[in-house]
């Protein structure tokens, strides 16, 4: 590994989400977070309806990545929890709340479903409605 002062400044600034339907996942996304779509992008010339891509970016004073979601025309839902064989988890993402229950409910409002595995206390994991896991956790 080279040295510190030889590594260039390296900075992580987005995810990218993998989707059959990115405008409709982002809008989720939105009406999750409070945050507003920044970019959506109709279909490309021959492409499916889904087809398109969208991005997310936090409102000021909040913290966070921008989430991008973007057209995958093979897209398979992964399985929570993993099973050999089956479409495997690539990433999830980690939201911190003040009020688990609360934030279960308003999730569940928005088009997400509890998983029905769930490994421990303070966290509740959820899919998306394309079947992403994401995982609510109490904060502090």
């Amino acid at each position: 590994m080279p040295p510190p002062s030889t590594r260039p400044s390296l900075r992580v600034t987005s995810v990218t989400i993998a989707a059959p339907d990115p405008r409709e996942l982002a809008a989720f996304y939105s009406a999750l977070l409070g945050w507003p779509v920044t970019t959506s992008e109709p279909p490309r010339p021959g492409m499916p309806p889904s087809d398109g891509w969208a991005q997310l970016r936090p409102p000021e004073g909040a913290v966070g990545p921008t989430l991008n979601f973007e057209y995958e025309a093979g897209y398979v839902a992964p399985v929570w929890p993993s099973v050999e064989g089956e479409q495997q988890l690539q990433t999830h993402l980690d939201i911190a709340v003040d009020d688990l229950p609360a934030a279960v409910a308003w999730a569940r409002q928005a088009g997400a479903t509890l998983a029905r595995y769930q490994p421990q206390d303070g966290v509740r994991v959820m899919l998306d409605p394309a079947g992403h896991p994401f995982c609510l956790f109490l904060s502090g």
